[in-house]
């Protein structure tokens, strides 16, 4: 344990950035996050078969309507309830055919526990929370701020909205 405090320590220090990550798509194609400098991000852990599942129609809205605004980053993961258990491509072709999501999507992570995923990490410190459920959401400002929503509130909530 001590060994895995260290070394996410170590790449907390490293990234002082949300913009110094380097991710796989869900099509295995790295993504620097320097393309996102000067953005708002809106990060969201995701899963295919939980009851916020439907929250992938409210999201791609947000991407069609605010996207001069916002760009959505999913993230799936298999953290809870066993939710998320599909392959990359199976994720893929599920958000394809279900959503029509054309926000860009990464390869499944972990976002919480020992195997949390940098990125999550990051977000943790920044906010002091972590997911507790699929669909949590991080609001990160060009500034560094980043501002966590819980899964209930919807991608399409005035809490989200007015804030972008």
């Amino acid at each position: 344990m001590k060994l895995v405090i260290t070394f996410l320590a170590a790449i907390l220090m490293s990234a002082p950035s949300i913009y110094d990550f380097k991710i796989n798509s869900l099509e295995g194609k790295t993504i620097d996050f320097t393309a996102y400098k000067g953005k708002t991000l809106l990060i969201v852990n995701t899963a295919s078969k939980c009851g916020y599942t439907p929250q992938y129609e409210e999201l791609q809205k947000l991407h069609e309507t605010y996207g001069d605004k916002v760009t959505i980053l999913g993230f799936p993961a298999n953290n809870f309830g066993g939710q998320e258990p599909g392959t990359n491509l199976q994720i893929a072709e599920f958000c394809k055919a279900n959503y029509g999501v054309t926000f860009q999507m990464f390869e499944k992570i972990s976002v919480k526990g020992e195997d949390q995923h940098p990125l999550y990490a990051f977000l943790k410190e920044k906010t002091g929370q972590e997911p507790a459920w699929n669909f949590c959401k991080y609001l990160v400002k060009p500034d560094g701020t980043v501002k966590f929503f819980n899964s209930k509130v919807k991608p399409l909530d005035p809490q989200i909205v007015e804030s972008l």
